[in-house]
């Protein structure tokens, strides 16, 4: 029975991800917002590659691209196809040669050009252009920083721009074209362009070019389609919200009492937590530490199943994109695992990692639970 909820809760969840897959995504808002033909293609996040394939199943392989993802996201797409891999979430020498890269395709771009930008989450880190005097120890350190506070993405991203010269509408604020076409894909609350990408693909204030935004693919979307796959497969959702955006322990002590006593049927929730790191954390991420922060909660409690994982497939700077768990997962080893942020070490030890690989997509962290 164990084993089949576990399927269960991972074909729901896969349900949603594949629904908001960049490809897709792509090729769907191309053909119905009739975007025309562009010049030029630049595609920044993890799903950039995803998305430009996207593209090309509409416009066909031979528009200049330049792709700029995470290690091994790179999907070898045919045609003129520039593609830079980078570090995330602590950007490296690679993220600078991408930023430069970036810079230098728009300020060469014609005074009658289109400019297609394909925007995904994972770009505040693949790709920057510090400001002058800024070295990249320096961002290294800040982005450290940054993540390790327990920050929110609003707040994160907000001060990347303020050290970027290409972030916050700077980078488009150097086309000299007609007209930009941005697609992007949410990994943040609200959708909003400007903090995607810490606003890579949003224009600036004030432009002379005409611009047409479009956001492709949600965290709303995802979940959609994975209700619709949970009532396909029997299991009545009743609970279905997008509310992941407090501090793992926080959520963990809300959500765990309420599944507790929560009648049989799914129950999913989105967004994305937060969590602060000690001095030298271990192995894991924030999906890894709200998974086994929530089988404390729920140990005990038979019939119960939880995936939490990230959309993207990526779950900090690790192999796995989250965790599996049960009311069987826990021991009092696991106080030790939280305390020093160790959660993925223990549930590798308890078969309680998942892994999906890179997913072409990132629309923040998805929470599947069954009650049976």
């Amino acid at each position: 029975m164990e084993d089949q909820a576990r399927d269960a809760v991972q074909d729901i969840w896969w349900h949603g991800v594949r629904a908001v897959r960049g490809q897709a995504a792509v090729e769907t808002a191309i053909r119905s917002e009739q975007i025309a033909r562009p010049d030029q293609i630049i595609a920044v996040g993890k799903a950039a590659s995803a998305m430009v394939a996207g593209a090309q199943a509409v416009f066909g392989p031979d528009i200049p691209a330049l792709v700029v993802t995470k290690y091994g996201h790179d999907l070898g797409l045919p045609g003129p196809v520039r593609v830079i891999e980078a570090a995330h979430p602590v950007p490296d020498e690679n993220t600078l040669v991408a930023g430069v890269e970036l810079l230098k395709t728009v300020q060469q771009l014609s005074e009658n050009a289109h400019l297609l930008m394909l925007v995904s989450g994972g770009a505040s880190s693949l790709a920057e252009l510090p400001e002058k005097g800024l070295s990249l120890a320096a961002l290294q350190a800040e982005n450290t920083r940054l993540l390790g506070e327990g920050l929110d993405i609003h707040a994160m991203n907000a001060r990347r721009k303020e050290l970027s010269q290409i972030k916050g509408g700077k980078l488009l604020a150097q086309f000299g074209g007609e007209l930009v076409t941005t697609l992007a894909i949410s990994d943040v609350e609200g959708d909003s362009l400007s903090v995607i990408g810490s606003g890579l693909g949003a224009a600036p204030e004030f432009h002379r070019f005409s611009f047409d935004p479009h956001i492709v693919a949600s965290n709303s979307i995802a979940r959609a389609a994975a209700a619709e796959r949970a009532q396909a497969l029997g299991y009545p959702v009743l609970t279905n919200r997008e509310s992941l955006y407090a501090d793992v322990f926080e959520l963990a002590a809300e959500i765990g009492p309420m599944l507790r006593d929560a009648p049989a049927g799914i129950h999913m929730w989105g967004g994305e937590p937060t969590i602060v790191l000690p001095p030298d954390p271990g192995e894991g991420g924030r999906n890894q530490a709200l998974a086994l922060a929530l089988a404390r909660e729920i140990s005990g409690v038979y019939g119960l199943t939880v995936l939490v994982a990230g959309t993207d497939g990526t779950d900090g700077p690790t192999q796995a994109a989250g965790g599996i768990v049960t009311g069987a997962t826990w021991t009092e080893d696991g106080k030790r695992a939280l305390r020093l942020a160790d959660s993925g070490h223990f549930l590798g030890q308890r078969s309680g990692l998942f892994k999906s690989g890179p997913t072409g997509t990132n629309v923040m962290d998805l929470l599947v639970a069954l009650k049976d």
